[in-house]
């Protein structure tokens, strides 16, 4: 399998999970304190929204990539 056809795979394959999950969801640690023996964190939750236009894209791009012919 060629690098191209690689990266067009993964490219449909990242546009397929982003049009089916909508969004990411991470926790960040922003402030710590450590005071004497206790320790203290805040965690904060993220929310990365994947916007529609750019799951298609990926596909298209993708599918592009795979459809055109490869230059020799």
């Amino acid at each position: 399998m060629s690098g191209v056809k690689l990266v067009a795979l993964i490219l449909i394959v990242a546009g397929v999970a982003g049009l089916a999950m909508g969004s990411l969801s991470y926790t960040k640690t922003t402030h710590a304190a450590k005071v004497g023996p206790f320790n203290f964190a805040v965690d904060e939750k993220k929310t990365v929204r994947i916007p529609l236009w750019a799951g298609i894209a990926a596909i298209l791009a993708g599918a592009a990539m795979l459809a055109l012919p490869a230059r020799k």
